[in-house]
């Protein structure tokens, strides 16, 4: 989609957040996070708990949840040759005509970049010091050598399998601004979370527990999934001064027709349609048809869709969020659902209030 004369700057969308309020570990109990509700028609407030989401969804309504799984993607190891430190951050796989199990390209992100050129060779030791996986650098992805760390590089173990050598040596990454967190990992996946597909989290999602699906389940409200494997781009700052300039790269996603027919019924009897977060987003808005005038089913599909104010949104009535790096294109999702001076509100009376924010912090409910 091509976005012209929106006359909007990047820097609408900066806020000063104090240091202290950036979440360092997730809510003891995941739904017991506070939940700032926004009427996206007013910019109404209220400050609840996420739990209370139960009062503010119907019989009737649905909700459409991204399931993936964040893989152990990042690994830690050493330099063949010269034992240095290094990481190999795995961002997506390049898929080859024939796909073996023990070997595979990837796109990554690597350090020191500088010492890992096309050739370099980094191993991976288990716990019991055996190299269980081996990554060799065999290109730039940015052709002119001059990319932000990013390389292809070429999988390799003496394992049956590479998911069984990524899981002995890999571990899950955890966003820049968690800091020194040891708590359990698995706070940071989704409780329904399926596929390790992803290189962060959606999460939004983080805020369920089963419990809370099942009451909203017995309380007629549905629940559907969609897949979008979350990378790294989607949460980068951007650079340009006009936010239409920016590119986001594109991520595989996919849409059942299970889906698509749970979101036709919830129309027809006049429900509304929530996504859990904005890879859900996303996901639905990018299955959306124009010629078809309709949904169609997506099935690991690359979508490179960019959403700013003016955007039509097609399929959601309402989303659930979280508080969102400043100069984000998530914030610009948002605030293309709501509008900037009530999405800059509400983040000026969640920063006021002490709520806790980014992807361990605490959620917002618009619609």
């Amino acid at each position: 989609m091509m976005y012209e004369n929106l006359n909007l700057r990047t820097a609408d969308y900066d806020y000063d957040l104090p240091e202290e309020l950036i979440a360092q570990e997730p809510a003891p109990v995941r739904d017991h996070c506070r939940m700032l509700v926004m009427d996206r028609a007013t910019g109404a407030l209220q400050d609840r708990i996420f739990a209370d989401i139960v009062e503010y969804l119907r019989p009737g309504d649905l909700l459409v949840a991204n399931e993936t799984r964040v893989r152990p993607a990042r690994l830690l190891g050493n330099k063949r040759g010269t034992g240095g430190a290094a990481e190999v951050f795995l961002l997506r796989e390049r898929i080859q005509p024939v796909r073996r199990n023990d070997q595979a390209l990837w796109e990554a992100l690597v350090r020191p970049g500088k010492r890992l050129k096309p050739g370099a060779v980094v191993d991976f030791r288990d716990q019991d010091n055996a190299v269980v996986l081996s990554a060799e650098v065999v290109d730039w992805v940015d052709q002119s050598g001059e990319g932000k760390g990013e390389r292809l590089v070429r999988l390799t173990t003496p394992l049956p399998s590479l998911d069984e050598a990524l899981h002995a040596v890999g571990n899950t990454p955890l966003p820049p601004y968690i800091k020194d967190y040891a708590g359990d990992k698995e706070m940071y996946q989704t409780v329904y979370s399926r596929n390790e597909s992803s290189a962060a989290a959606p999460t939004a999602g983080l805020h369920f527990t089963p419990q809370l699906i099942s009451r909203l389940q017995e309380q007629g409200v549905g629940w559907e999934t969609v897949e979008l494997e979350v990378g790294l781009d989607t949460f980068r700052l951007i650079d340009e001064d006009d936010p239409a300039q920016h590119k986001i790269h594109t991520e595989l996603f996919s849409v059942p027709q299970r889906t698509i027919d749970a979101i036709h019924r919830t129309k027809e009897r006049g429900g509304r349609v929530f996504a859990v977060g904005t890879t859900s987003v996303r996901s639905l808005e990018s299955a959306w048809d124009p010629e078809l005038g309709d949904l169609r089913p997506r099935d690991r599909e690359a979508t490179s869709l960019y959403i700013l104010p003016t955007f039509q949104f097609h399929v959601i009535d309402g989303m659930i969020t979280n508080f969102h790096v400043p100069k984000s294109t998530l914030m610009m999702l948002v605030s293309a659902f709501s509008s900037h001076q009530s999405l800059m509100n509400a983040y000026a009376h969640a920063i006021q209030e002490r709520y806790r924010f980014f992807s361990f912090g605490d959620a917002m409910l618009i619609f």
